[in-house]
């Protein structure tokens, strides 16, 4: 869809309330798009070698923005002393995983570079994109290995077996 100055300007407004972590980000992309009605927001922000993803979908792309962005500084707020690097050093990704079609078509191919960290960071990685699970190498065995979320609200490890 082709953006109005206004809504341009709404988003930067919107993003003026994350200033305060404006020192720690990277790149910002926000993407608007309207499919059959629906006024989806998504927004990617680098922070100290991370991702952090929000996305949302309203009949309304103002509300849609307000959500999206409400749901960015929640995971700021979350994650604050990580994502800025106070607990550890910031090492990650930039994940995203191949998505289906329900009839189980492969209707998209996403590459991207996978750096070696902890378990635990992986897991914040995933948290940060709001994916239910994420590829990454694993730092103390050196094997590609996967994150999920559970049903029960823990998380499980995958790891390659011989």
């Amino acid at each position: 869809m082709e953006v109005t100055e206004a809504l341009k300007d709404y988003v930067n407004k919107r993003m003026q309330k994350l200033d305060r972590f404006a020192d720690y980000f990277g790149d910002v992309t926000a993407t608007l798009s309207v499919v059959k009605g629906a006024h989806r927001v998504e927004v990617h922000i680098g922070v100290n070698g991370r991702i952090l993803r929000a996305e949302e979908t309203t009949g309304d792309m103002y509300s849609s923005i307000d959500l999206v962005m409400d749901k960015l500084e929640k995971r700021i707020e979350k994650y604050k002393g990580r994502l800025l690097g106070r607990n550890r050093a910031a090492v990650g990704p930039e994940p995203k995983a191949a998505e289906a079609e329900e009839a189980g078509e492969l209707v998209r191919t996403k590459r991207f570079a996978i750096k070696p960290m902890p378990v635990q960071e992986a897991i914040l990685q995933m948290n940060l994109l709001g994916h239910n699970f994420f590829v990454f190498s694993n730092a103390e065995t050196e094997q590609v290995n996967v994150v999920y979320k559970r049903k029960d609200g823990h998380f499980g490890l995958i790891e390659p077996g011989f």
